[in-house]
């Protein structure tokens, strides 16, 4: 098992989640966080940390968003590993809980 940024992080990017991870496993795209499955312990303290609700165990995905656990596991391997809380984008809040932001996700 591992925990999924899925969908709704997707211009929202808040960071709280990165100040309680162990093992530094997320990493920093430009609208986007994605956690690394290889670095990932499986520790459950990110989760509940997320203002979004946008991460997941692996096993415990919402339907249709199956599509990011390829997809953090592949922006991880080249995107910055991010360890420190940021201020969240000016409109974030607006964003969170907008459906379908797929097309809008910057790599």
């Amino acid at each position: 098992m591992t925990f999924v940024v899925t969908e709704n992080c997707i211009k929202c990017k808040f960071t709280d989640c990165v100040d309680v991870c162990p093992v530094d496993c997320f990493h920093e795209g430009p609208n986007f966080l994605v956690i690394d499955p290889d670095e990932c312990i499986d520790c459950t303290l990110c989760e509940p940390e997320c203002p979004a609700e946008a991460i997941f165990s692996d096993d415990e995905l919402p339907e249709g968003q199956e599509q990011f656990i390829e997809l953090n596991a592949e922006l991880s391997l080249t995107w910055p590993v991010i360890t420190d809380i940021k201020e969240p984008d000016a409109d974030a809040e607006e964003w969170n809980g907008k459906p379908d932001k797929m097309a809008l996700l910057e790599r």
